[in-house]
């Protein structure tokens, strides 16, 4: 069986009266100028399905193909590293589950934590969290975040452990940036920006801090249990195994909104909080 040269998400139409067309990964259509070059045999090269010499016009249309990005050049997908293999999963079920299957079918070997660390339970300590010399965490909330519940959490890149996370809020739900190594955008660094980014800073504090009095408890669906499940998955996938961001912002500084009602996704830009300096004193 062969192998196609094109990268995954690119292909090739021939277009009635117009010759050959690219479909990108982003869903554009870009013209093929081949010239004089045999559209079979380009079709038949970038399908993998000959590996005969080629003469100078054909070459020429290769190498555009190639420089901009759309061979694959028969690389195989990386796999998911064996030191980076086991990923210990926190928070409540109903995300923590289709997270654990996503992940074993990537190739990791995830380890999920009863539900005591699920919404409204005490912070776990830093120690606690390494138990087991995990290579990532990721903690998934059905609810808002409790003050302090993250705090131990945030360190862990320090020690060499990937930290991931998502929450929701009401109907929505945000998947926060991959943290693996000290300087990257912690829990503490995504509050402070959005409050930062509100008028309503208050009203959020005191919305994260409780009590809170709603109606009918919102349910998380099926479906955007899986997707928010997908987003962690993909997120932690590539950088275990180093896949480049292919669109939108890097993972490592990049904040997920999803609207729960649409299952719509917007990325917003987010970088680490710098330290402040202390109050210089004043000489007397």
């Amino acid at each position: 069986m062969s192998r196609s040269r094109l990268v995954p998400g690119v292909e090739v139409v021939a277009v009635p009266g117009r010759g050959l067309a690219v479909r990108t990964p982003a869903g554009e259509f870009l013209s093929v100028r081949a010239g004089d070059v045999d559209e079979d045999a380009l079709l038949s090269l970038l399908a993998g399905r000959t590996t005969a010499p080629v003469d100078e016009g054909l070459d020429r249309v290769v190498r555009a193909f190639e420089e901009a990005g759309y061979l694959a050049e028969g690389r195989p997908a990386p796999e998911w590293p064996a030191a980076r293999r086991d990923v210990r999963i926190l928070g409540d079920p109903v995300l923590t589950e289709p997270l654990a299957v996503q992940l074993a079918a990537l190739g990791a070997r995830p380890r999920t934590t009863p539900a005591v660390t699920a919404s409204g339970s005490p912070p776990a300590s830093t120690e606690d969290l390494l138990d087991g010399n995990p290579s990532a965490v990721v903690w998934c909330l059905d609810g808002p975040v409790p003050d302090g519940l993250w705090d131990a959490a945030d360190r862990l890149p320090e020690h060499g452990v990937a930290w991931l996370r998502c929450h929701r809020e009401g109907r929505q739900a945000y998947v926060e940036p991959v943290a693996a190594a000290p300087g990257d955008v912690t829990s503490a660094h995504v509050r402070s920006r959005r409050l930062a980014a509100t008028p309503a800073h208050r009203e959020l504090a005191a919305y994260w801090s409780g009590p809170r009095t709603s109606g009918a408890p919102v349910r998380l669906p099926v479906p955007a249990a899986a997707l928010l499940a997908a987003l962690l998955a993909d997120d932690l996938s590539r950088w275990a195994t180093g896949a480049p961001d292919t669109a939108g912002l890097p993972a490592r500084r990049r904040l997920r909104h999803v609207d729960l009602r649409t299952l719509t996704v917007t990325e917003h830009p987010v970088l680490p909080v710098p330290d402040v300096a202390p109050t210089p004193r004043r000489g007397t």
